[in-house]
């Protein structure tokens, strides 16, 4: 696993070094100490004893519930956005870290409930409540990817949990009556990119400008690509976000289908990984801890992918350990320092 992670990371910093023509200032060597940082960090977090995950799981969603609450209140606008709180050496995006304490969260509630009482309406309403509100706040910011990233990871874990399959049908009757509204209540940017998704061609040189230079990097790939430092729409700066949402797009250009497929089989072993701690677990909590943390990586990399290629609406999900920037790089590698932790529990039992 760790192998794994290093190879994934050691191809994102080739990518990074590439789309800066060649240079490993800007991004390579910030993005190269800020690993060596966090990969410490996740390997201090691997020894961390499995029930405090469980014990920590609350007091970690309320922190982090207070800090989604003060974002609104006094946080960084940036890129027509308000999703950090600036601490002055480091800015910091609450949501992220939501990804990881929802998770926890519910974990821990449903691994208190007994199983015949799993389904019933009481016990339905504060899992409801733990997955709503962060969802909500994170929708104001305005931020839809990592909400969207927030109701599938959470609606995973209550499939998981064993609440019955009829819950899940009404609340997708409910979510479709009410989708006019919801429609309604989206910025204008965000419509666009929706409608951009259903029709790629109908504003190539305007909202759908990124998705058109995307599919151009990747399609012209090829099998084995253009070469390393050789791409053309990412060293004439065609491609936008290069270093960040569109790194896939970026590097494929120059490694081809070979190299994006060597990329999805890195994550891919991760998340399997991931799936095989959970199948290990002994207890509740571990078992939908560890499932939901597998499957929030796996979501990370499913809906970047699917972004870059047309297959899914551009909504600013960065590629983890890929992708420049620090906030998504630390809340997987603590995911995978607490899956780390969860595992060593495992083979320890």
């Amino acid at each position: 696993m760790l192998l794994a992670v290093l190879a994934t990371t050691g191809i994102g910093l080739a990518t990074l070094y590439s789309a800066a023509g060649g240079s490993a200032s800007p991004w390579a060597s910030n993005q190269a100490i800020r690993f060596a940082v966090l990969f410490t960090g996740m390997l201090v977090l691997s020894r961390v004893p499995a029930d405090w995950w469980r014990a920590f799981a609350y007091p970690f969603y309320a922190a982090t519930l207070v800090l989604l609450v003060a974002v609104e209140a006094m946080g960084h606008i940036g890129m027509g956005a308000q999703r950090w709180i600036d601490l002055g050496i480091i800015r910091l995006q609450p949501s992220e870290f939501m990804k990881l304490a929802l998770v926890l969260s519910l974990a821990r509630y449903f691994a208190g409930v007994p199983p015949r009482f799993i389904s019933q309406p009481s016990v339905l309403l504060a899992p409801a409540a733990l997955l709503g509100t962060p969802a909500a706040l994170v929708m104001l910011q305005p931020d839809l990817g990592t909400a969207m990233m927030l109701l599938f990871a959470g609606t995973a874990v209550l499939f998981l949990a064993g609440i019955q399959l009829r819950w899940f049908l009404g609340a997708a009757v409910l979510a479709g009556a009410t989708l006019p509204v919801a429609w309604g209540m989206l910025h204008d940017y965000q419509r666009n990119r929706v409608l951009i998704f259903l029709d790629p061609e109908s504003d190539p040189l305007g909202t759908g400008y990124h998705l058109s230079q995307s599919k151009i990097a990747i399609g012209s790939s090829g099998l084995s690509g253009k070469g390393y430092l050789r791409g053309t729409q990412n060293h004439l700066d065609y491609l936008p976000e290069k270093q960040t949402d569109f790194i896939f797009a970026t590097m494929m250009e120059e490694w081809g289908l070979m190299g994006g497929l060597l990329v999805l089989a890195l994550y891919a072993y991760l998340v399997g990984w991931g799936a095989s701690v959970a199948a290990r677990a002994r207890s509740v909590f571990a078992k939908l801890a560890a499932a939901g943390l597998s499957f929030t990586l796996f979501l990370y990399v499913g809906i970047n992918v699917g972004m870059v290629t047309g297959m899914a609406p551009v909504v600013g999900i960065p590629l983890p350990l890929f992708s420049y920037g620090g906030s998504a790089m630390m809340t997987v590698l603590i995911l995978l320092g607490i899956l780390m932790s969860l595992d060593r529990e495992a083979r320890r039992r």
